[in-house]
């Protein structure tokens, strides 16, 4: 009899684990960067036993079905916003802290640094309004986030360096608004930031193994679709140089046709100028000659 805990996973207990890390999350047991990486482990989780291990140190464990999310708490009247600046200086908000309601974050020539990873967000998203006048307002996110990225920037830049999860998983959201005048705005990712010390866990070298074996079959595929391009583009550069070698070869008959046809026109005129004057000598000999005939012929007087 086979090992429960080695069947095959389902999309649908993926699923349902993803979703009892985001419950976990909200109720303040998981940093941002936790979050994260189990989630993209339950994604790349390939057995129940697997998918046990991810929810082995949080209450009630892996869940059979999916749980609800339970409702985010009324924030209270007058606390909106959580509002972090700087006026020609610095600000810095890193290690553990906590996310119960949305950022604010104001730089006027100074520099702002939020670093969410190990953030307990207590919200289903993260949601920051970032406002930039002559000054760099820099956010550090886990890599595998879908950060979302808009608003007004003049005379500035606003960018985002994050390795962001695959297309279809349902990982954690940042939503970043940025209002930009003569700075900028950056959301980086681990990759770009410096380390910050991480657990390790059951689950964490075959998350590594598949992480790899992810990124290596993505890498194959870029670097298939980029030979594939490659060959396309030769495949075009040739057609190319044959359309422009029988463009050169079909304008060339037709130059060499043309001369041809001018060539004989020309002799067709040549010859018929010939003719004529060959007529007109013909017949100034005959006017001549009759002229002098008739001169010659005796006259009988009447």
């Amino acid at each position: 009899m086979s090992d429960p805990g080695e069947m095959r996973a389902s999309d649908a207990e993926r699923e349902s684990v993803v979703e009892r890390l985001r419950e976990a999350s909200v109720e303040g047991r998981l940093t941002l960067a936790e979050l994260t990486e189990r989630t993209e482990a339950a994604y790349l989780a390939r057995t129940h036993a697997e998918l046990a291990q991810l929810t082995v140190d949080l209450p009630g464990g892996a869940p059979a079905a999916r749980r609800q999310q339970p409702p985010a708490a009324p924030q209270t009247p007058g606390r909106v916003r959580k509002w972090i600046v700087a006026v020609m200086g610095d600000t810095k908000r890193n290690g553990t802290w906590k996310i119960d309601q949305e950022i604010g974050a104001v730089c006027v020539m100074g520099d702002v640094t939020l670093d969410l990873r190990q953030a307990e967000v207590r919200t289903p998203e993260v949601d920051i309004v970032a406002t930039c006048v002559m000054g760099d307002i820099k956010i550090i996110v886990p890599d595998g986030v879908d950060v979302e990225l808009s608003g007004v920037t003049i005379m500035g830049d606003k960018k985002v360096q994050v390795v962001e999860a695959p297309s279809g998983q349902s990982a954690p959201v940042v939503r970043v608004k940025a209002y930009v005048l003569m700075g900028d705005v950056k959301i980086i990712g681990d990759s770009r930031a410096e380390p910050i010390k991480r657990g390790w866990f059951a689950w964490s070298e075959w998350w590594w193994d598949r992480r790899k074996e992810m990124r290596q079959h993505l890498l194959t595929g870029l670097h298939d679709s980029i030979e594939d391009g490659r060959h396309a583009y030769e495949q075009m550069r040739r057609d190319e140089r044959d359309a422009e070698r029988e463009y050169r070869r079909e304008e060339g008959d037709a130059r060499r046709e043309l001369h041809r046809r001018n060539r004989e026109t020309l002799r067709d005129d040549l010859q018929a100028h010939r003719d004529m004057i060959r007529e007109e000598r013909q017949a100034r000999r005959d006017y001549r000659r009759e002229s002098r005939d008739s001169w010659h012929q005796p006259r009988h007087d009447d």
